[in-house]
């Protein structure tokens, strides 16, 4: 008998065990929660939007994408069922899969949470150089945000749309010349951009004195690179359709987690 081979196998399933509970709960959150179906331009769960408002925005969203094949989708939601606001957008983007496949990825998702006061543009992959994270927080800042302090969460849905809109289709030299959309002062630094900093530290410390953690990590990326060649990756080829009632639905575009967020 292959001893040496008995625990070479054992040692295997033991790491493929824990790569397994490592992928089992990253990926638990996102199947838990109860997304709302991709209806249509318009899915205002919460029921704030009135209907002039939402008659309007379906409207400017299909010109856009007739013009220029982006998907530009508003949605709010009832919760966000104890997620932050930005994996949440980011996993909803990707199940309703706006904007077109792979080569062009140009979707965005204006998602607002009313009960969490919570909002945020999340922006697809080929749209980021275009509506920057710093746009989008200046959108959010003096478009959005003042007007659903008000509870006129009609009016700041339209602005905010609006302002996206013309980010997207106009020049740059044109859309700086609007107060509301310049980029004149400096943008406060986002607390979770400390908490990203934080984390990358205690990450390299951890990588540099913890011959455990480089041996998990090590393995880890193993089986999730073992896992892409097999399967083609989580979010490849479209895996997540969009729902599309009445007509319209997702590309199978995705996001990177690109865009800004705000609260009121």
């Amino acid at each position: 008998m292959n001893v040496a081979g008995i625990f070479s196998a054992t040692g295997g399933r033991k790491r493929m065990a824990a790569a397994l509970m490592v992928a089992l709960f990253a990926i638990a959150p996102a199947f838990a929660i109860n997304f709302p179906a991709l209806t249509g331009r318009v899915v205002d769960q919460a029921n704030i939007i009135q209907s002039d408002t939402r008659a309007a925005v379906e409207q400017k969203s299909a010109d856009l994408e007739e013009k220029s094949g982006i998907q530009l989708v508003v949605a709010t939601v009832n919760s966000l069922e104890g997620q932050e606001i930005e994996p949440y957008a980011n996993e909803l983007f990707r199940k309703w899969a706006l904007g077109e496949k792979k080569k062009k990825n140009n979707g965005v998702l204006l998602l607002v949470a009313p009960n969490e006061r919570r909002v945020r543009i999340e922006v697809g992959y080929g749209l980021e150089g275009t509506l920057t994270d710093a746009l989008s927080k200046v959108i959010i800042s003096n478009a959005m945000t003042p007007r659903f302090k008000a509870g006129n969460f009609s009016e700041g849905i339209s602005r905010g749309v609006d302002d996206i809109i013309t980010v997207l289709t106009t020049d740059a030299s044109e859309w700086q010349k609007r107060p509301s959309l310049r980029l004149d002062y400096q943008q406060p630094v986002d607390p979770a951009s400390w908490i990203l900093l934080a984390a990358l530290f205690v990450f390299f410390i951890l990588l540099i004195v913890s011959p455990t953690f480089r041996w998990l990590l090590f393995n880890v990326v193993l089986n999730v690179l073992a896992s892409s060649g097999s399967s083609g990756g989580r979010y490849s080829g479209g895996g997540y359709s969009g729902g599309g009632g009445g007509g319209f639905s997702g590309g199978g575009g995705s996001s990177g987690g690109g865009g800004a967020s705000g609260s009121w």
